[in-house]
């Protein structure tokens, strides 16, 4: 008895947490995006990049059409491409997202770019971005705003 008690606090605590925890999946018909984060910016920076996993576990295609967010006065879609020794950004109307696949959005890869940034994002901060999906309609995801020079979510 007194060892399912010493277990039951930190158990109930351990579930009352869980239960307010920032969520990095976030799902909407068969899109589900996974660990949505971006960097900290230095003071005076007017651009940001935001970066997920997008998985869509359907029989269907679907199509990101666009993306806005408080934290930024537009948001665009990037891809990078190398063009011989130099890589290249380039703006794109939409990321597909193929039917029982994931697109992974990833510094020096596919991003989204947030541009004129209401103000400089901060390590530890989270701010909404909302995604518009041709098929799944619109979700809202809270991103993470990781170190400086992070490569990959830190959650």
């Amino acid at each position: 008895m007194r060892a399912w008690k010493t277990w039951s606090v930190p158990a109930f605590l351990a579930v009352l947490y869980a239960g307010t925890a920032w969520p990095h999946s976030h799902e909407k018909g068969d899109i589900q995006v996974r660990h949505p984060w971006s960097r900290a910016t230095p003071p005076g920076a007017k651009v940001a990049a935001g970066y997920m996993e997008i998985r869509n576990v359907g029989s269907q295609p679907d199509r990101l059409l666009s993306v806005t967010s408080a934290a930024a006065q537009r948001v665009e879609m990037h891809v990078t491409q190398r063009d011989g020794e130099v890589m290249k950004m380039r703006q794109v109307q939409a990321f597909e997202i193929p039917a029982r696949e994931r697109t992974t959005l990833r510094p020096g890869g596919s991003h989204l770019m947030l541009v004129d940034l209401a103000q400089p994002l901060e390590k530890g901060a989270r701010f909404v971005m909302k995604l518009r999906f041709e098929r799944a309609g619109e979700l809202e995801v809270e991103v993470e705003v990781q170190e400086i020079g992070s490569r990959h979510p830190r959650h």
